[in-house]
């Protein structure tokens, strides 16, 4: 059975978060909202799902990855370097009663392994607390992906992520899909509203045709 928005919407909706979010990763939840916009869009208009291997970087609680899994991923590799964060993602993959390999690294010392990725999606950190965290993100998903990449990143940073993905990335297209209202919950002593929201694109970049890529 093909699952509908609202209905993927509302099992992410029921997954756990982050208890104790560590501020130095920037972590924030990826919400139900975003989330199954983001892998909805990227099967129903694009194929980019069903049927592939998904890998999920910086995966935290596994929301995204999951949702992949929800719309018929043949497989999900959710990575992090939080080992707490994969814990949860653990106990939320039971709970759905869904299948994902996890793996505990830092995204920028990524080691081969030889497995096939077609997809990666990911909510990278912003980039606000160290510096260009976003694109060691882009950059690591680039080397791996072989259909296509789904990022979130700040509205601010627009022309800057196009221009470093198709001069630095070799990425042949990168399109914004849409933009949306990213809600960040008051998680950290520093935040002083109860939620702000930031506006953030969807990006769907396409590597170039090489060789087969792994993971």
């Amino acid at each position: 059975m093909k699952l509908k928005l609202k209905q993927l919407e509302g099992l992410l909706g029921s997954l756990e978060q982050f208890s104790t979010p560590k501020i130095e990763l920037e972590q924030y939840p990826t919400g139900a909202h975003i989330a199954s916009r983001m892998l909805y869009t990227a099967e129903n208009s694009f194929e980019d799902v069903n049927s592939k291997v998904v890998a999920d970087f910086g995966c935290g609680c596994g929301t995204l990855g999951l949702a992949a899994g929800l719309l018929g991923a043949e497989s999900v590799i959710g990575l992090d370097i939080d080992t707490e964060s994969l814990e949860i993602a653990s106990a939320n993959m039971d709970e759905l009663e869904l299948d994902m390999d996890f793996i505990q690294c830092d995204i920028r010392n990524l080691k081969r392994r030889g497995q096939i990725v077609e997809t990666v999606v990911m909510n990278p950190p912003f980039g606000t607390r160290r510096k260009g965290a976003d694109m060691d993100f882009l950059s690591a998903a680039m080397k791996v992906a072989s259909q296509a990449v789904y990022s979130l990143h700040k509205t601010t940073t627009r022309e800057h992520v196009k221009r470093a993905a198709l001069r630095d990335y070799n990425a042949r297209s990168a399109e914004v899909i849409c933009e949306l209202r990213y809600d960040v919950p008051q998680l950290y002593k520093f935040h002083k509203k109860k939620e702000v929201d930031i506006a953030v694109d969807l990006w769907r970049f396409v590597p170039q045709r090489r060789q087969e890529r792994s993971l």
